[in-house]
């Protein structure tokens, strides 16, 4: 008799910067998610995929629950809302305080219309004592009835095989949806801008991260299959932010460039010739045409 798996989707949800990338990369055991310390780095529903002897878990990285001010900020708060109904279990990250604030809130209003299970994972649990994972915990459980109540550190890999344990124990027995190779659905180019990106967003000033989308011009092997040609183009909403990201003889453009070649290399696995330029569109974030030209379309909302 043949032993039945398990197959279903995990949803990651939480306030902008709380590590549901991070957490994400880590369980997948490889890098498909930016992460950065600016808020709103995720802006996609990012789906990766687990598969062991258990069988298959959907990941999906949701942009961080938000009070929206623009139209990019109004679909990634649709992005995540969204999959609140759409997965077997939901994935709540926050950090391991006693204060439940405006963000957090926001949230427990959501899950309060929703019937998935919800495991609280309290994230950081690296950078307090004891105590306070405790009066974390203890204060949380007041607010909602969770399914499971889980302390992690993503960064040191504390405690989360006892997570994958537990969304495991949440899917449903069925046919796996993906390959058992496949680890994400996200398109290399559509991973080769995000990476681009990411490292443009540690490596400006706090202002114009917001303000920027990258797109891929052309990405294309060689035909000695010696190495890959990709043309990106950074967008940015103001003549004086584009002056900032190409910065004094090119210099700040040349370090974006110099670090996300190093990891488009890793992730293709080939040599890489990264060429890149910057393109000022005033507040492009408010224009449906131009954010459905750098890849933001609600049409990716669709079901699984």
């Amino acid at each position: 008799m043949e032993q039945q798996t398990k197959s279903g989707f995990a949803t990651l949800i939480g306030r902008p910067n709380v590590g549901k990338s991070t957490l994400m990369n880590h369980l997948i055991g490889q890098k498909i998610a930016i992460t950065s310390e600016k808020p709103q780095t995720t802006r996609n529903r990012i789906r990766t995929v687990y598969t062991d002897e258990r069988g298959q878990a959907v990941f999906l990285d949701t942009p961080g629950i938000h009070k929206a001010k623009n139209k990019l900020g109004e679909y990634m708060v649709k992005a995540a809302k969204q999959t609140l109904t759409e997965a077997d279990v939901i994935l709540w990250l926050v950090e391991p305080t006693t204060f439940i604030g405006a963000g957090e809130r926001h949230i427990l209003e959501q899950l309060e219309k929703v019937k998935t299970p919800v495991l609280l994972v309290i994230n950081k649990i690296d950078t307090v004592e004891k105590e306070a994972i405790a009066a974390a915990i203890e204060t949380y459980r007041k607010e909602y009835p969770f399914a499971e109540v889980i302390p992690v550190s993503a960064k040191k890999k504390q405690n989360t095989d006892r997570l994958m344990d537990l969304v495991f124990s949440y899917l449903p027995y069925g046919p796996m949806y993906y390959d058992e190779d496949t680890v994400t659905d996200q398109p290399e180019r559509q991973i080769a801008a995000e990476l681009v990106r990411e490292k443009a967003l540690r490596l400006l000033g706090a202002e114009i991260p917001h303000g920027i989308a990258v797109t891929i011009e052309k990405m294309k092997e060689r035909p000695d299959r010696s190495m890959v040609d990709i043309e990106a183009t950074i967008i940015c909403e103001r003549e004086s932010h584009k002056g900032i990201i190409i910065g004094k003889q090119g210099a700040m453009l040349k370090k974006i460039g110099m670090q996300a070649r190093i990891e488009i290399e890793a992730m293709l696995e080939e040599k890489v010739n990264l060429q890149l330029w910057v393109k000022v569109r005033k507040d492009w974030r408010d224009s449906d045409v131009l954010m459905k030209n750098y890849g933001y379309k609600e049409d990716d909302f669709q079901s699984f």
